[in-house]
């Protein structure tokens, strides 16, 4: 094991790691849930969605939740619509998201020794976008996201579409994810998982 701050990370045993974007490289959870509680209160759901439901539901797709908030509040919001707005909400906040250190860390220690790939529950566009703008798409030799797959997360598919895509079996990949859908993801693909502890993905203000 190798300990990068006051994580450890294996060193070993493995042939290929697969990441979770959001919260688990990316310090960005604050930002996507300021964008949807915009989106919500845009068609007239503002202050539903309570920041310990929104990271518990985290990794999951947009309009999953969307569903999700329906059945639980009893509205009829439209998936599509809401979804298209939270990503915009998001969007205009990309310029408030840094790299998560501890785990950038082991990714950047591991570039050009393993195969590493993103499997993400968001849009491709705002993955390439959230990549893009704290500069590591070049680290990665795939990345899978919710627009890759027919189940999102908790489904095991964007893991092992991973694991195919760079050719290495799940049993041999090892995965990190922040998020209760992303590792039990994760888990069912039959990956080795770290679970990343929430303070490295919410560091106290």
């Amino acid at each position: 094991m190798a300990s990068i701050g006051s994580f450890s990370f294996p060193t070993n045993g493995f042939g290929a790691v697969v990441f979770d974007c959001d919260g688990t490289l990316v310090d960005s959870m604050p930002a996507h849930f300021e964008a949807w509680c915009e989106a919500l209160a845009l068609y007239g759901a503002g202050g539903i969605f309570k920041e310990d439901v929104f990271l518990a539901m985290g990794g999951r797709p947009t309009r999953d939740i969307v569903v999700e908030i329906n059945d639980e509040y009893d509205l009829h919001l439209d998936p599509e619509a809401v979804a298209f707005a939270k990503r915009e909400a998001f969007l205009k906040r990309l310029s408030s998201i840094t790299l998560i250190d501890e785990v950038a860390e082991f990714a950047q220690s591991l570039r050009g020794k393993v195969p590493m790939a993103i499997a993400s529950g968001g849009s491709r566009m705002v993955i390439e976008k959230t990549l893009a703008v704290v500069g590591i798409s070049d680290w990665f030799d795939e990345v899978v996201t919710a627009d890759d797959v027919a189940e999102g997360k908790p489904a095991p598919d964007v893991f092992l579409k991973a694991a195919k895509l760079l050719g290495v079996d799940p049993e041999q990949c090892l995965a990190l994810d922040d998020a209760p859908a992303g590792i039990v993801a994760a888990r069912r693909a039959g990956m080795q998982v770290i679970a990343v502890p929430s303070p490295l993905a919410s560091p106290a203000l």
